[in-house]
């Protein structure tokens, strides 16, 4: 297995994963993740079958340090169907869910995880009729959490016992990161606090409008009477050494 390195920053190379990476990526994926895969999944991720994937290989030996594993799916297919606007086409719309993510640990906090999922979104977006790339985070990884939020994905939903580990059930937080100009529908939250957004404009240019009205009628001599200087004409400024103090009553006669 990996050895951890030293200080140095590591060259690290992105590209296919490829069938020489079948037993690293096993031994990664059982170190990494508290669910076992079958012996299939990870065939089918190093032969390219019906999975679309990505390594980050250091390139100093040529050894697999981090992974992304996804898979193209059909909206219709996809439990996100409802979040997604449809519009007329020919095309049926596509999905890219992520699988899995992961970078060996003394490889972390060298952006590796943050440039897979920029290759995903990057191939989300190059296909026209692609609309969102989504996954799936258990309740209690939340460094994982706070990475896909950093990474602009949006917390959708929390899904009731999604999985099933060692004889317990665990919650799922659902993630989806929008392409090609797609975007979810509002939600009745998001309604709600748009409309109290512009009760609350519309107050406060009411407020603006009433404030105005009453300044307007206020008699233009009570508001300098304590000046005691004398309005020439209502486009001339106001005589006297307190000048200053009744500038806003020329203005209003303009």
């Amino acid at each position: 297995m990996l050895e951890p390195r030293g200080s140095h920053r590591p060259t690290i190379i992105y590209r296919p994963i490829q069938p020489s990476d079948l037993e690293v990526l096993e031994q990664i994926h059982l170190a990494l993740f508290p669910i076992r895969y079958e012996r299939d999944f990870f065939l089918n991720v190093v032969h390219g079958h019906g999975i679309v994937s990505w390594a980050a290989v250091d390139g100093q030996n040529n050894e697999l340090v981090g992974f992304i594993t996804t898979r193209l799916i059909s909206e219709r297919e996809s439990e996100i169907a409802d979040l997604l606007r449809h519009r007329s086409s020919r095309k049926e719309l596509m999905l890219v869910y992520i699988l899995t993510l992961g970078v060996v640990e003394h490889y972390r906090n060298y952006g590796i995880a943050t440039s897979l999922v920029c290759e995903v979104i990057k191939y989300a977006s190059s296909i026209t009729n692609c609309r969102a790339v989504y996954l799936h985070v258990i309740s209690y990884n939340l460094p994982a959490i706070k990475f896909y939020r950093k990474m602009l994905f949006k917390f959708i939903r929390r899904l009731q016992n999604f999985y099933y580990i060692n004889g317990q059930h665990y919650d799922s937080y659902l993630f989806v990161y929008f392409v090609n100009g797609s975007h979810s529908p509002c939600s009745p939250l998001n309604i709600v606090a748009a409309v109290a957004n512009y009760l609350r404009g519309l107050l406060k240019m009411l407020a603006s409008k009433l404030w105005r009205n009453e300044e307007t009628h206020i008699p233009v001599w009570s508001k300098c009477r304590e000046t005691k200087t004398l309005l020439v004409t209502p486009n001339k400024r106001i005589l006297g050494a307190e000048n200053s103090a009744c500038r806003v009553c020329t203005s209003q006669l303009t």
